[in-house]
């Protein structure tokens, strides 16, 4: 039991919102029921304590669009699983993710580890990016986006030491920390433009994702998996293969995005088939355009020759961006 002193101090401490001392009050009164025996009490006091401490941290980092070390880009997604349309296999790999990350210390306490390392491999425009966003969403965790432009520097050992800095930051402030075109980061080793200080970069890389030991999320992603170091993966808990949509999923996309302003009898997968090998990110850009079109005419419901002609423009840009690459 806290003494009239410590429960004293604690009122004290909240009402004037100093939050450091109260978690040095409330420390000492845990400290104080395990001396005595109470050791339950003593252990979901400090739980508290920690969890109260992790939260104030998520908080108050997540106020600001970027951290001061210019690193991290940070947001509070509220996108969900099913604001997506994936394979199957994917998803059911997701559902299972977040059930582990949401029983994550239960897992601990009987030695086991929690799927919280991903590896995300696919075409662009497939979802990896927003799975990211959705994962956060669905955990209620802060989005981290790792700006690999102020990571990779031309300096020697600068990169590794921003590696450093924000796996720290996944250590101290729990969130899912998102590495979009990894591939920068993990090249192959063996390839014939390797530089020492690239290995180098690789090698530390290598060693932060091993030892990390924390209860954040990190996701990372690439569209050329075939660039990466063999070794990568067995640093992930799971990899994630993302395909282009199939002609189901495409239907599925468009009747998401364009069914309240469809006109009558609407023969949604005629169009699905003539947007096969497009990405869903094609046919988010395909659904705008049509909408776009129909508000500025004036229209209540867009038609069928706008969505055919905005589907043949985007085979063209997309048959362009493959031969580009």
């Amino acid at each position: 039991m806290a003494s009239s002193a410590q429960l004293k101090a604690l009122f004290h401490a909240h009402i004037s919102g100093d939050t450091e001392r109260f978690r040095s009050v409330a420390l000492q009164v845990a400290a104080h029921e395990a001396k005595i025996g109470h050791l339950k009490l003593a252990g979901e006091l400090r739980e508290l304590v920690n969890k109260a401490k992790e939260q104030q941290q998520v908080v108050a980092i997540s106020k600001g669009q970027r951290d001061s070390s210019g690193l991290l880009n940070i947001s509070s997604p509220s996108t969900k699983l099913n604001d997506l349309i994936l394979a199957e296999d994917a998803r059911a790999q997701l559902d299972r993710v977040i059930k582990e990350v949401s029983h994550i210390n239960h897992l601990r306490s009987h030695g086991l580890n929690a799927r919280r390392k991903l590896l995300l491999v696919g075409p662009p425009g497939t979802g990896k990016t927003f799975t990211a966003a959705a994962l956060a969403g669905e955990l209620g965790y802060p989005l981290f986006e790792v700006r690999l432009d102020a990571v990779i520097t031309k300096f020697m050992g600068e990169t590794s030491l921003k590696l450093r800095q924000i796996f720290d930051s996944i250590e101290s402030v729990r969130g899912v920390y998102f590495f979009d075109e990894f591939d920068a980061l993990g090249a192959d080793r063996s390839t014939g433009n390797d530089v020492g200080e690239a290995r180098r970069v690789l090698n530390s890389l290598l060693t932060m994702i091993e030892q990390d030991t924390s209860t954040s999320l990190i996701i990372c992603a690439t569209n050329y998996s075939e660039l990466l170091d063999k070794a990568l993966f067995r640093r992930f808990d799971d990899v994630i293969n993302y395909e282009l949509p199939s002609v189901s999923n495409i239907e599925k996309l468009l009747v998401r995005r364009l069914n309240p302003y469809a006109p009558a009898r609407m023969v949604w997968q005629s169009y699905a088939k003539k947007a096969e090998g497009l990405s869903a990110a094609d046919i988010k850009v395909i659904a705008d355009d049509v909408v776009k079109e129909m508000l500025i005419s004036g229209a209540s419901k867009f038609k069928a020759t706008w969505l055919d002609r905005s589907i043949k423009e985007r085979l063209k840009v997309s048959r362009s961006e493959r031969q580009g690459r």
